[in-house]
């Protein structure tokens, strides 16, 4: 599965309008560099996509957006080695047959390619920020194409009838040269939230009937005649005189309150930890075997043997 935002390497000399490093390259040496490569469905997402790039001050060189107005651009086949359509304006991309070829059919229909010239040390930034920028799926949306009569298979028959004269030859003053692009892929790594679960805590309140007991005082008043027979004594001297006795009586009633606490409480968070996951995954790289006759005179630039046959 190839990532939605691909990233070819090549040597390219470093360039004076690139961010100046604390350790400056010295002038004519090579530096590493990158071609990324990604495809919006509409203009709009590849300007967002380019603003977001350079916002993230990513050291990037020449970000160029491609589509049908774009120099070299066909309304059908498919470029070739010789023939590069609008490619041609993009001089470090080695992309595979099929993926360029998915990219131009991606343009056809409406989409904008974005290109950017991008520093080894800063791929990993650059193609994080432009995955989150609403990119392509090259693969999905390849098979959907395919799936709704996308005839890939006749545009390979074409190429391949041509794979003698794809490559670049050229002629001068009787010396011929092929080239061979040395294609590598790299593997990019990224990370993206998704949701564990969660937990949802609600409060309500409920009633409940509770009993308790109380003692109660109550008085009660009792009157009493009494038959008594004694003679009146002299402190009963006003015996005859009108008396009146007011007795009041008590009692007690329960009376109900209500007071609030605190007794328990619920505490809802979260914590995060961290650990390292092993991905794994493989990378297609062009290699090229080398075999020459004992007697026939070459000359090399030292990376290959004079005879025998090596990959390279």
């Amino acid at each position: 599965m190839r990532p939605p935002v691909a990233a070819s390497r090549t040597v390219a000399p470093s360039s004076s309008s690139r961010r100046a490093d604390p350790l400056q390259v010295p002038q004519g040496v090579k530096t590493m560099s990158s071609t990324i490569t990604a495809l919006f469905d509409n203009r709009a997402d590849a300007e967002a996509a380019k603003a977001r790039l350079k916002s993230a001050r990513v050291d990037a060189d020449h970000v160029h957006l491609h589509d049908k107005s774009s120099t070299g651009y066909k309304d059908s086949g498919y470029s070739t080695h010789q023939d590069r359509g609008f490619w041609d304006s993009i001089k470090n991309a080695f992309v595979p047959d099929e993926d360029r070829h998915t990219y131009e059919e991606g343009v056809r229909r409406g989409g904008v390619l974005l290109t950017a010239d991008v520093d080894d040390d800063c791929v990993d930034e650059a193609v994080k920020v432009l995955e989150g920028a609403n990119t392509v799926d090259i693969d999905d949306r390849s098979s959907q194409w395919k799936s709704s009569g996308w005839d890939y298979a006749g545009a390979g028959a074409g190429l391949s009838a041509m794979s003698g004269t794809d490559r670049t030859d050229r002629t001068d003053l009787g010396e011929r040269e092929e080239v061979i692009p040395i294609v590598e892929e790299q593997l990019v790594v990224g990370k993206r939230d998704v949701n564990r679960g969660g937990v949802r805590v609600r409060s309500y309140v409920t009633e409940k009937p509770v009993h308790e007991q109380i003692r109660l005082r109550n008085e009660q008043i009792n009157v009493e005649r009494r038959t008594v027979d004694q003679p009146l004594s002299a402190a009963d001297s006003d015996a005859f005189r009108e008396r009146t006795i007011d007795m009041t009586a008590t009692g007690e009633e329960a009376v109900v309150g209500k007071t609030a606490r605190v007794v328990e409480e619920v505490v809802v968070s979260k914590t995060a930890t961290e650990n390292v996951e092993d991905v794994s995954d493989t990378v297609r790289r062009t290699d090229v075997e080398i075999d020459r006759d004992t007697d026939v005179e070459t000359r090399t630039d030292g990376t290959f043997g004079t005879t025998g046959k090596k990959p390279l």
